[in-house]
């Protein structure tokens, strides 16, 4: 079973993204927005995509405040985690917003929350899950 790591601050959107994946997935599903247990995990190798919320009110890495593309660029930029896609989900949602952040993190993908096409959510996870294998 594929494990898909949700980094998420939101509660409401954490068990959004939870029951979405599982029940129309049957994906494995970690949440956090602790980014020692992304890292812990995500190094681990037991992480197959990450889903990374851009805005992260109370992560912090090494002593730092960091958000989501922080975090992205940190897993893009070393060679244990560099393959593991990264799908970046955002309330960020304006035109030229998508384009911008992949940009800036170096993220595989982008969607806008609130996500209200469960199905087409699912379709990208699983286009990405895909490609990385």
């Amino acid at each position: 079973m594929r494990h898909i790591l949700v980094v998420e601050d939101e509660p409401l959107n954490a068990i959004v993204f939870r029951k979405v994946l599982e029940r129309r997935g049957g994906y494995r599903i970690t949440v956090t927005e602790q980014a020692d247990e992304l890292m812990q995990l995500v190094r681990s190798g037991a992480v197959d995509l990450v889903i990374m919320d851009v805005s992260l009110a109370h992560t912090r890495w090494e002593g730092r405040a960091v958000n989501g593309v922080e975090l992205c660029r940190i897993l893009k930029g070393d060679s244990r985690t560099a393959r593991i896609p990264v799908l970046l989900a955002t309330a960020h949602a304006m035109r030229g917003d998508a384009e911008m952040l992949l940009v800036q993190s170096g993220a595989d993908h982008y969607v806008a929350k609130p996500i209200l096409d469960h199905e087409e959510f699912v379709r990208q996870v699983r286009e990405l899950l895909e490609k990385a294998a």
